[in-house]
């Protein structure tokens, strides 16, 4: 006598199965825009960070130039 094979079982693990692999394509999606963003904020500050740098030398540059062009008094 043959068995009467439950199909339901079947449907709901594919079902499971699925799902699980829809939920690691999002979160891996979702993990590579955060790791963007991250690094797109971290590009930012460290433009702004040399940015800083580089006015700083300047303006340093620019005083001590103009102490070399005033001649002492004699």
């Amino acid at each position: 006598m043959p068995r009467h094979y439950d199909d339901s079982q079947q449907q709901s693990t594919s079902a499971k199965t699925r799902r699980q692999q829809e939920d690691q394509r999002r979160m891996a999606f979702r993990r590579a825009i955060e790791t963007r963003c991250e690094d797109r904020r971290l590009s930012l500050e460290y433009d702004d960070y040399l940015e800083a740098g580089a006015s700083f030398w300047q303006s340093a540059s620019a005083s001590e130039g103009a102490r070399q062009s005033v001649r002492p008094a004699r």
